[in-house]
């Protein structure tokens, strides 16, 4: 494995735990006040949304990052 593919691996990783943190938090309040139920179509729009935002700023904040890294 060289730099590149260890670089690509942690901000991969990296960013799926940011997605996760995030959905959570946003998860967190509409489940208390009773928005929508734990598994229900709201939670899974929650998620795919916060998904969604979360892949397309990786996907532009990578490509700023990954121009610099050298073999």
């Amino acid at each position: 494995m060289n730099k590149k593919d260890l670089f690509g691996i942690g901000y991969v990783s990296i960013a799926v735990f940011i997605w996760g943190c995030i959905g959570s938090i946003i998860d967190y309040p509409l489940l208390i006040r009773n928005i929508y139920l734990p598994g229900s179509i709201g939670q899974a729009i929650t998620f795919t949304v916060t998904g969604i935002i979360t892949a397309s700023l990786s996907i532009v904040i990578f490509k700023k990052f990954f121009s610099s890294i050298e073999d």
